[in-house]
């Protein structure tokens, strides 16, 4: 794997938006091709037990966190999952390049995954409320969607992945900033007494 630190960055990153698409991503690019080839103990992600296990939690993932009321309890319990998943993806694609100290990666990881998954969560309570959960599951779809791509191009074209993931994260902050500040035109209506 070429550029270790960028494809870990940016699965990290994906991490923090959907823990168990960069997973699978990896485990998956691990099996089937040549371009990831994972070290002990890293390479347990790639066994056929734990891709189906993968793809269950992603299911179930997927579903959850299109549910206004329901995601916020998901990113509730995300809250653990998502960075200790970027903390994993960090360290195993690093592990077999010796780039990086392992510690350095795990923390790195854990905070690139930890300040995506916290800004997402922080952010969508206010998506709920300002258009009474109809935008939930469109912004999740879209940060499926990019945390999708960025994992699969963190693979094949890593410097490309890292130009998608700045570009697709500025647009997230600005979709997200949008939505909270929406009114909806709500107006307030004075009653006059004579």
């Amino acid at each position: 794997m070429s550029y270790p630190i960028i494809t870990g960055i940016c699965l990290a990153a994906s991490a923090g938006l959907n823990a168990y698409v960069p997973l699978l991503v990896l485990a998956l690019a691990d099996r089937a091709t040549d371009r990831v080839n994972l070290d002990t103990p890293y390479d347990f992600i790639a066994s056929t037990w734990t891709i189906i296990a993968l793809v269950l939690l992603l299911t179930v993932e997927l579903i959850a966190d299109k549910i206004p009321g329901i995601d916020h309890a998901n990113d509730l319990i995300q809250s653990v999952i998502r960075p200790a998943a970027g903390a994993f993806l960090m360290m195993a694609v690093i592990s077999d390049k010796n780039s990086l100290n392992p510690v350095l990666a795990m923390v790195m990881g854990l905070l690139i995954a930890a300040g995506v998954h916290a800004f997402k969560a922080l952010s969508r309570p206010q998506i709920t409320i300002k258009t009474g959960g109809i935008g939930n599951p469109i912004v999740s779809l879209l940060e499926d969607g990019i945390a999708g791509l960025v994992s699969v191009l963190a693979i094949i074209l890593p410097i490309f992945a890292l130009i998608v993931l700045v570009v697709s994260g500025a647009f997230l902050v600005w979709s997200y900033r949008s939505v909270q500040r929406m009114s909806f035109g709500r107006t307030t209506t004075k009653t006059t007494h004579s």
